[in-house]
């Protein structure tokens, strides 16, 4: 089973510990990759805007960081910015890498620095986390939930949509999402978010909200983090389940991915590292999952919204 997932923190880590991609203590690392088969994964610049001077300095040193660990990986791992690239990358037998900022404010409010960073290989941007940008707002914060895009936000989320980049509303406010449904002409995502109504937790997705992004051709990533999934510290594949069997009854098996949110999360997870995969392979063949169904779910729906954007 080939896996796409949308989102981990494992770059910050690496930049972090001055520490190697190829083999590491982390959830995520090239030999983990390879053992999950994994034909693509999304690598975060998450800057924490609260301890940051310069968030867009931060997220430079972070790319550059990455760029060199890709180089001393080449035999193994590509850099991909499109859809074409993943498939010359499989060809060659390497996974791809998709680089992807956490945190909007890194452009500071400058459409410039998104043509930058778009030229540096950025294809996704996740436009807020737990703090109020020129972008929008976080949904963490309850008298921001409703509040949408601010005016720079939707000219933002139209410049991606020609930039062929990624529209990511994870943490984004309710009221966010849906401006970004609203003025959005490509799919977009929310690439590492789960149900509400499963857990009531602001991070996670309403039922109207699941509906709207798969009328809109988006995806969905699995959160691993255990706040998120209903069991507090505890990471559980059981609670997984439970969340992908309701996303799949409200939106259909096509808004369904995975997006662990790996080295990024405080839990302690039933699926350790990357590597462990199989095991929510299993418990979905249990769940009476078909081979079909999982395999959206773990690469095909990715590669269905990757063709999509271009």
């Amino acid at each position: 089973m080939k896996l796409i997932d949308f989102h981990c923190d494992t770059a910050l880590k690496v930049y972090e510990d001055a520490s190697e991609l190829k083999e590491n203590d982390y959830s995520i690392d090239i030999q983990k990759l390879k053992k999950a088969n994994s034909l693509a994964q999304f690598f975060a610049m998450f800057v924490e805007l609260n301890i940051t001077k310069d968030p867009l300095q931060k997220c430079l040193s972070m790319i550059d960081k990455f760029y060199t660990e890709l180089s001393k990986n080449k035999d193994s791992i590509l850099l991909a910015t499109s859809y074409e690239d993943l498939l010359y990358n499989k060809s060659k037998e390497k996974i791809s890498a998709f680089l992807t900022v956490e945190e909007g404010a890194v452009l500071k409010g400058q459409m410039s620095n998104l043509r930058i960073l778009n030229k540096l290989g950025v294809k996704l941007i996740t436009l807020t986390w737990n703090f109020p940008n020129e972008i929008g707002y976080p949904n963490c914060i309850p008298e921001y939930m409703d509040k949408g895009l601010t005016p720079f936000g939707i000219k933002l989320v139209e410049e991606m949509n020609r930039l062929n980049m990624i529209v990511d509303v994870s943490h984004l406010s309710d009221g966010g999402f849906y401006d970004v449904a609203k003025h959005s002409k490509a799919p977009f995502v929310a690439s590492h978010s789960n149900a509400r109504s499963i857990t009531n937790h602001p991070r996670n997705l309403t039922d109207e909200m699941i509906k709207l992004l798969s009328e809109k051709g988006g995806i969905m990533g699995l959160n691993f983090y255990g706040e998120f999934l209903g069991g507090g510290q505890n990471s559980r594949i059981d609670h997984m389940v439970s969340h992908i069997k309701h996303i799949k009854s409200i939106g259909g098996i096509e808004v369904l991915a995975i997006g662990s949110d790996f080295d990024g999360i405080e839990s302690t997870l039933e699926i350790e590292n990357i590597g462990e995969i199989h095991k929510l392979i299993s418990a979905l063949k249990k769940n009476k999952f078909t081979e079909s169904d999982i395999e959206k779910i773990f690469y095909k729906n990715a590669l269905r919204l990757l063709k999509d954007i271009g």
